[in-house]
């Protein structure tokens, strides 16, 4: 498999497993779809890790594989690639992608796709494709100024070059920088500690984030106050409000 799902104190890992770089050809999207999906039906799973190993995270597209890709062909195949990424950002949980070496193209790209970004000091992230004649296909010209601005995304993109993981943090491109060695673990950390929290209210946290800065402010805050108000109806909400009011700020227990 290039890609598995393991779970483990309600984190699910996605971990890419395609040595020596874990290169994102069509079976590693298709099954990077499949398993996202997955880690989004799954109760056992409350927040979600993407992690591509210790020495690098993803180096980008398989390009021996799209070389011999013509016009027709990637007609047909965008979609999909598109899709796969997108099924990442989809997932009603908590992610976090977890950085290490290398996270170019569509590397960089899906750790474009989580919620939260932790780069090993090491880290290299960058969208090279127009080295290629191309521009990144795969969300980057969008996913990319939403996050760090317009001008900063089009230097990057407009370039092609990389950008060290203290450049990244500065830019916004990911959120925190720590020894290489301690990714995978601060990562864990921050995904287990939300998945003790409440599901239902960081479902729609997440949701009126996302859906927010996709559209108008009014729009947005019709999108807030509606699961706002629907969270009433919760069992998160009566056990968080009851422990509130008997224990204290920031001892409810959520199931």
């Amino acid at each position: 498999m290039t890609v598995t799902l393991e779970v483990s104190e309600g984190v699910g890992t996605l971990r890419l497993e395609r040595p020596p770089m874990n290169a994102l050809d069509v079976a590693t999207q298709d099954r990077l779809k499949e398993l996202a999906e997955e880690a989004t039906r799954r109760e056992d799973v409350r927040a979600v890790v993407i992690y591509g190993g210790e020495k690098v995270f993803a180096a980008g597209a398989d390009i021996k594989e799209m070389q011999n890709m013509d016009h027709a062909a990637m007609i047909l195949r965008s979609r999909d690639l598109q899709d796969s990424f997108t099924a990442v950002a989809r997932i009603p949980k908590p992610v976090v992608a977890a950085v290490t070496g290398y996270a170019l193209g569509g590397g960089c790209e899906l750790a474009l796709c989580a919620d939260y970004r932790i780069a090993a000091d090491n880290a290299r992230l960058g969208q090279p494709e127009i080295l290629l004649g191309l521009i990144p296909g795969a969300g980057g010209t969008q996913r990319l100024p939403r996050l760090v601005g317009p001008s900063k995304a089009k230097d990057l993109i407009f370039t092609g070059r990389m950008v060290k993981a203290e450049e990244a943090l500065a830019i916004g491109l990911v959120d925190r920088v720590v020894p290489a060695a301690d990714v995978y673990t601060e990562a864990h950390a921050w995904a287990a500690r939300l998945a003790q929290g409440p599901a239902i209210a960081l479902r729609a946290a997440k949701e009126a984030i996302d859906t927010g800065v996709e559209t108008d402010l009014e729009t947005g805050l019709a999108v807030e106050r509606n699961w706002f108000a629907g969270l009433f109806a919760t069992e998160d909400r009566e056990r968080g409000m009851r422990s509130f009011v008997e224990e204290g700020p920031g001892k409810a227990k959520f199931l």
